[in-house]
Order: structure tokens, then C-alpha cells, then sequence
């Protein structure tokens, strides 16, 4: 194990999942049930976001909490089956621990369906946290030492460098690379096919900058 391990967050929707089926077969079924209309193919381009800023397109301000417990609660059942993981999206994650490092994942999405989501997919992060969004995602990031953050949406980027980490955003999202760059991403990738090598390189020159400046003290 490396002397100094890295601990790298990663967002969830969009990042490590593709939760895009199974959101938009959530959202069907709450209008099914509440006989609301909710376009269901517009929703899931802009995933990223609490559930209740959505939820605010469809249903007046004293529905919402309703309906977000009702969609949390159809979610494990609906939405977890038919979501798949984007591809490197394991590699990603046994990249950090080939490194001696910690992967946590760090989503506003619900913490428990979050958590039926990785384990679903067979995908084991040392640790998940929910329920924050854009900068709050820097308590957590801070918490356990991130110094990286991956994610697919400017929120992401936003948080990241809040907390002082490297932001490192993947365009699989609502957000392109030109919209990532824009917002602040030090590194912008296509997917997290690429993650690995390009966090074996972050790690070889932070090792290098360590070494340089104990030669210099």
C-alpha cells in the first residue's frame, strides 16, 4: 500500500451508473399512480439534481414531499433493476484500490437506493454518502480526505473544488467537455474508460512533487 493512499470520490447518476432506464421508469410509474403528467424523456436529460427540483416541473409545492416519498419508496423495485453501470465504471473504482487508495461515493441521490444501486451492480466503494448536492458534496469530500472528486455534471465540478479537490468530470452526463471546462474541471474525460491511466500519471507526479520537496527541506 502506498505510504500517502489517495481516497477518490465519484458521483453515481451518470458517473459510475447509467441511471437513465431506470429513472425514467420511476418517473412513469409516479404518473401512472398520481395521474400527473411528467415527461419522463425530457426528466432524464437533466439528472444531477435533487429529486424535488424536478419533481417541481410536474406537481405544486405542497405535493412535492408526497411524491418524493413516493418515489423513493417504488425506486428499489422500479429503477435499480433495469439501470446498468457505464462502462469503466468497475476499472474505475479497482484502479483506486490497485493504488492502496479508498473510494467513496458521494451522490445526492437517496443513500439507501444509492446503496442498492452499487450493490447490484457488484460495484464496492469503502463507503457512500447521500444526499448531497453541487457544493454541500464538499462536507463529505473534505470528511474523507478526497483528493479528487469525478464527476459528470457542473455541480459536481462545483463541488470538487470546494473541498480543495482535483475535479475530474467525465462527459456521460447532461453536461458536455466544453460546458465542464467552462464550470472550472481540471481534467475533462470522455467516460471513465480513460480514469485509470490518467490516475496512475495524477499519483506517479503527486508521488514526484513529494519527493522534490523533501529534497529541498
Amino acid at each position: 500500500m502506498a505510504a500517502n493512499p489517495i481516497t477518490v470520490g465519484f458521483d453515481l447518476d451518470m458517473t459510475l451508473i447509467d441511471s437513465r432506464p431506470g429513472i425514467k421508469a420511476a418517473y412513469e410509474e409516479i404518473a401512472a399512480r398520481t395521474g400527473v403528467f411528467i415527461d419522463a424523456e425530457l426528466a432524464i436529460t437533466r439528472l444531477g439534481p435533487p429529486l424535488e427540483r424536478e419533481l417541481a416541473n410536474w406537481f405544486p409545492a405542497e405535493r412535492i414531499a408526497e411524491v418524493g416519498d413516493l418515489y423513493r419508496s417504488i425506486y428499489p423495485q422500479v429503477a435499480v433493476p433495469p439501470t446498468p453501470a457505464l462502462p469503466g465504471a468497475h476499472e474505475a473504482v479497482a484502479a483506486v484500490r490497485r493504488l492502496g487508495g479508498r473510494a467513496v461515493v458521494v451522490t445526492a441521490k437517496h443513500e439507501p437506493n444509492a446503496k442498492l444501486h452499487l450493490s447490484h451492480l457488484g460495484i464496492e466503494p469503502d463507503a457512500v454518502v447521500g444526499w448531497l448536492w453541487a457544493e454541500a458534496k464538499a462536507e463529505a469530500l473534505r470528511e474523507y480526505g478526497a483528493a479528487v472528486y469525478v464527476g459528470d455534471h457542473t455541480g459536481d465540478v462545483r463541488g470538487a473544488r470546494a473541498a480543495g479537490a482535483v475535479s475530474v468530470a467525465v462527459a456521460t452526463g447532461p453536461c458536455d467537455a466544453e460546458e465542464l471546462r467552462a464550470a472550472g474541471a481540471d481534467v475533462v474525460l470522455p467516460d471513465l474508460t480513460a480514469f485509470p491511466a490518467w490516475l496512475e500519471r495524477y499519483v506517479v507526479a503527486a508521488s514526484g512533487e513529494v519527493s522534490a520537496s523533501a529534497d529541498l527541506a
